[in-house]
């Protein structure tokens, strides 16, 4: 971890995400970052080192990411997790005692991915954390119903898998009255699209598998602040439980995140595509994107983000059954887990990866299908989940 500051100001996102943190090999001239594989490092003399002592405490190619996501997030830290998961369990952390002596409770939106909430309710709960499910769409409502013992609100926006999307700076201007610590998932939206601490948020947190990584071929996570207590606390905690990711991995992510900014141009035309295709489709019941005028949060995504993003949702009129039909009848959309990726993905969410909200507030419609709509040429996009709807008009 290290104070980047000096590098959000220096260049446009796709210079920053080319260059910063990144520069040429000082021994061999290399252009691309080393992978150091090495897990520890000579000294000088005792306590006298080059900056890096043991891998799991910093390595070389990971302090390179950092840099890289950190810059483009406009925070001056970044922290690096073996998942997405791993670097949701460190931020939650701030809440224990002897440093937190504030309230516990956890506010989270009443749509979250289910990772999240089976962490907070099923691992964080038992241990003394309580949450509450909230509409973070209606901020007066929150205003006026603000637990008193909250000590974190928890925003994804968009979310997942309604796209549902929050106003960060009011929302942040609330709980920071309230001695609360605003965190944004940014996972679905990206920095390229949105930058959460620039709008009021503590702490971003990405599931760095997603749209950095962007190639399906990477498990990580990630964490950003200007805050210097959170940043020394959480850099203490992931040096002390040790949930870093391989250099490898970082250097998986250092590559995606290269072309991130080209890659979620095209997710958003292809988005804005299937979009056209869904919303006058006969088995369509509802369509979930943010630019539509009459989704939830739309004057908030407006605000906020740059572009919608390539995250697609919708509910099939026919239910549950006709859902799964469709999900099953794509050819060029794969029926897979996960997000974010080159190639487009599709899924039943209460089957999938929103199994763990059943039954709680969390829970999601079981008619919907979620769609990571990739790269490919739009056309083809279009034709392949046109024909598996047909399966079911």
């Amino acid at each position: 971890m290290g104070d980047i500051e000096h590098e959000s100001e220096l260049a446009g996102f796709s210079t920053r995400a080319i260059h910063t943190g990144q520069d040429p090999d000082p021994t061999t001239g290399a252009v691309v970052t080393p992978i150091s594989l090495s897990t520890t490092f000579a000294q000088d003399g005792v306590g006298n080192h080059k900056g890096f002592e043991y891998s799991r405490s910093g390595n070389p190619t990971r302090s390179a990411m950092e840099a890289q996501i950190a810059s483009l997030e406009q925070a001056r830290y970044g922290m690096s997790f073996a998942s997405g998961l791993a670097a949701e369990d460190n931020i939650l952390r701030l809440l224990t005692p002897p440093h937190h002596t504030g309230g516990r409770r956890v506010l989270l939106g009443n749509d979250a991915y289910g990772g999240t909430f089976r962490l907070i309710s099923k691992v964080w709960t038992p241990m003394g954390v309580p949450w509450s499910a909230v509409d973070l769409t209606d901020v007066d409502a929150l205003r006026a119903d603000w637990p008193d013992d909250t000590g974190m609100i928890w925003l994804e926006t968009p979310t997942n898998p309604l796209l549902a999307c929050f106003d960060i700076e009011a929302i942040a201007a609330i709980a920071h009255s309230r001695g609360a610590i605003v965190v944004v998932d940014n996972t679905f939206a990206t920095p390229y699209l949105q930058q959460p601490i620039t709008l009021g948020a503590d702490i971003v947190v990405h599931s760095a598998t997603k749209y950095l990584g962007g190639h399906s071929d990477v498990v990580g996570g990630f964490v950003a602040t200007s805050d210097d207590d959170f940043a020394e606390r959480i850099a203490f905690t992931q040096n002390a439980a040790g949930a870093v990711p391989a250099p490898f991995d970082c250097y998986l992510v250092l590559r995606g995140v290269k072309t991130l900014a080209v890659r979620m141009d095209r997710h958003c035309q292809n988005a804005r595509a299937i979009v056209d295709l869904l919303v006058d489709h006969p088995a369509v019941e509802r369509v979930l994107y943010p630019q539509l005028p009459d989704h939830p949060g739309h004057a908030a995504a407006a605000k906020q983000m740059s572009d919608f993003g390539g995250m697609v949702s919708f509910q099939v009129k026919a239910g549950r059954k006709a859902a799964m039909r469709v999900a099953d009848a794509t050819s060029i959309f794969t029926l897979a887990e996960s997000l974010g990726a080159v190639e487009s993905l599709i899924e039943h969410p209460g089957a999938m990866t929103h199994a763990s909200t059943a039954g709680s507030p969390l829970e999601v419609p079981d008619n919907l299908i979620r769609l990571s709509v990739g790269i490919e040429d739009s056309s083809d996009l279009v034709d392949d989940l046109g024909a598996a709807l047909e399966t079911v008009t």
